[in-house]
């Protein structure tokens, strides 16, 4: 193995180095990464100069990329292609985009804590974010560690919300931020989708949250009810103990275990600085409830 490490904190989040992921990873290196992975949930490889096959050939290690966008292609017109989500302020020709873009709009539910694609059936594995350009003031990425937040709860809210559904759309999180102009393809596309709120990892046998802003009910529970426990625990898990801030710098590839974590975007000037990224979501392989054997509500 010829990568090393630097960890931020015993279990959530390390630097890599020693790795070219614009070139092949030998077979014990993504071995080792992988187990990393596994462990701290969110890891970060500085100084990567990545074409856009580089960074697919390597999430591919992980599982299969997601190649549908939320958006009707007609209104996205992503710049990157099918297997990127487009994570700038940048119109189709590449310019700043201006103060009505529909795309300005419906990402500013990125500024909520989420994880990518839980209101998929079969929701996102893992994310890669890579920074082409970065702004001077802000625009950092907070990741919330979901595993270390479940073994704080008390064991009385352990047996609460153990075997609970909620159901999840990307309706529900953009209606939080004022965007609702959804067209009509886009709404039959993404109905609500069930999702356990509390899941095994299975590599490493930890319980987790799977707590995001794009649950809007839970099964069995009145919606005034399901609203209060949705926001006491993000209240709970995005507590600072359970906060890292990731400050970008260009060329950092950071990816980060959906299944286990929430992130958000932090503000910046998104009139005046240019923030290009681009990322590659890998597709877990079932639903949560399938994944625990529990019955998959109609």
């Amino acid at each position: 193995m010829t990568i090393s490490i630097n960890a931020y904190t015993p279990n959530f989040v390390a630097e890599i180095y020693d790795v070219d992921l614009s070139k092949p990873v030998s077979a014990e290196d993504i071995h080792a990464i992988k187990q990393l992975f596994w462990k701290y949930s969110v890891l970060v490889f500085p100084e990567q100069t990545l074409a856009p096959q580089d960074h697919i050939n390597f999430a591919q290690q992980f599982g299969p990329v997601e190649m549908d966008r939320v958006l009707a292609q007609e209104n996205a017109a992503p710049r990157l292609g099918h297997a990127f989500a487009d994570i700038s302020n940048l119109n189709p020709e590449g310019k700043i985009w201006n103060r009505e873009s529909r795309q300005r709009m419906y990402k500013e539910g990125n500024k909520l804590w989420h994880t990518d694609s839980s209101f998929k059936y079969k929701p996102g594995l893992c994310s890669l974010l890579y920074s082409m350009k970065v702004v001077p003031i802000g625009g950092h990425t907070e990741f919330a560690d979901q595993r270390a937040a479940y073994d704080a709860l008390s064991p009385e809210m352990k047996t609460r919300l153990q075997g609970l559904i909620a159901m999840h759309g990307i309706e529900y999180s953009r209606r939080r931020t004022g965007f609702a102009n959804f067209v009509e393809d886009e709404a039959k596309r993404l109905p609500p989708v069930p999702q356990l709120l509390v899941r095994t990892i299975p590599e490493s046998g930890r319980k987790s949250l799977y707590v995001a802003s794009h649950i809007g009910r839970i099964k069995g529970m009145p919606d005034a009810e399901a609203e209060a426990l949705v926001q006491q625990l993000m209240a709970h898990i995005i507590q600072r103990q359970f906060v890292h801030i990731h400050r970008w710098r260009p060329n950092d590839l950071v990816m980060w275990d959906n299944r286990c974590t929430m992130h958000r975007g932090t503000d910046f000037d998104d009139l005046r600085f240019v923030r290009d990224m681009r990322r590659a979501t890998v597709s877990d392989v079932a639903n949560t409830c399938e994944q625990e054997g529990v019955a998959v509500p109609a």
